[in-house]
């Protein structure tokens, strides 16, 4: 990917507060935002009851090149499992979870449950 196209980190961050804001809206509780292992990461962990949710938000300035909600590849799609088990056995829980995928495309946002 060229630079060109990269998302600052000061974007994803605000895509992230985004995000965990809408979430808080529909009721979500906010756990952790922005876990980070050598192997992954995970951008915020809400509850919804008993359930433990792993957010990936994909932000875009624009709709171009597929948009958010395609930016996800089956490699980041392993990480994101990957850092959530991680995240589980180190915290020993032992709840359902589900991946749920806030995509952000200039200025929409969408919110895909139980998107992998």
């Amino acid at each position: 990917m060229d630079d060109k196209h990269h998302i600052p980190r000061e974007h994803g961050q605000l895509g992230e507060n985004q995000a965990r804001k809408y979430l808080e809206q529909q009721g979500l509780i906010f756990v952790e935002q922005n876990i980070r292992y050598p192997f992954g990461e995970i951008d915020l962990i809400m509850r919804q009851g008993k359930e433990l949710i792993f957010v990936e938000v994909k932000y875009r300035s624009t709709s171009h090149f597929g948009g958010a909600v395609n930016a996800l590849s089956k490699k980041q799609i392993q990480r994101l499992r990957r850092s959530a088990e991680h995240y589980m056995q180190i915290k020993k829980i032992d709840v359902i979870c589900r991946f749920d995928l806030i995509a952000i495309d200039a200025g929409q946002l969408d919110w895909l449950k139980n998107a992998f």
